[in-house]
């Protein structure tokens, strides 16, 4: 496997930021969002780490202008604090 090969993520509402570099950041949440989306799924956790906070900027920064973001907080408790993002996505408007 190359590093140019594509990765095979899981859509589980879990997206684990710890494998990609910064520079890859928001190209991996626009995806993310869009498959979560396209499978039903609202609420995200975006897994950021706590480090220096640079990935946690990328990630809250891209999630402020992001059209599908409802809201976005920081996970609470034992799901892993201030190295985590919740996200609420706005659902698609029935047709």
């Amino acid at each position: 496997m190359s590093e140019n090969d594509p990765v095979e993520y899981p859509i589980d509402g879990t997206l684990d930021l710890h494998q990609f570099s910064p520079k890859e950041t928001r190209e991996v949440l626009a995806e993310y969002i869009e498959a979560c989306l396209e499978q039903g799924i609202l609420q995200l956790r975006i897994v950021h780490g706590k480090g220096i906070g640079v990935q946690r900027e990328i990630v809250r920064s891209f999630l402020k202008s992001h059209p599908k973001v409802k809201a976005f907080r920081q996970e609470g408790g034992s799901g892993g604090g201030w190295g985590a993002t919740v996200v609420d996505l706005e659902g698609s408007s029935p047709e």
